[in-house]
């Protein structure tokens, strides 16, 4: 209930200080525009970049098809050599209990 009293509350101040500086709020308004659209505009430029650059890298991927298929194998390995090292270290820990 308290939260509905200050909304209303925040709500009737925001109109009657809308009304009374609606000169000043105009030109904040008019000064904050051409700064969010050019932030947006820099936001979609590099959102644009990143998704060509992606584009481009997934073109080049297709085509040396034989050259990246062995590097998840060497990743693979290298994981299962970790897990192992791991398993025995916790069978350290549990024996050393």
């Amino acid at each position: 209930m308290k939260t509905l009293i200050g909304g209303a509350v925040a709500a009737v101040i925001g109109v009657i200080g809308l009304a009374i500086w609606f000169d000043a709020f105009l030109q904040l308004l008019a000064g904050a525009i051409p700064v969010m659209l050019l932030l947006g505009g820099c936001l979609a430029l590099y959102l644009g970049f990143d998704e060509l650059k992606d584009t481009w890298q997934k073109d080049t991927g297709v085509e040396s098809g034989a050259a990246s298929s062995s590097a998840p194998e060497s990743d693979i390995e290298k994981y299962q050599r970790e897990n192992e090292e791991l398993k025995k270290e916790l069978e350290q820990m549990k024996s050393e209990k």
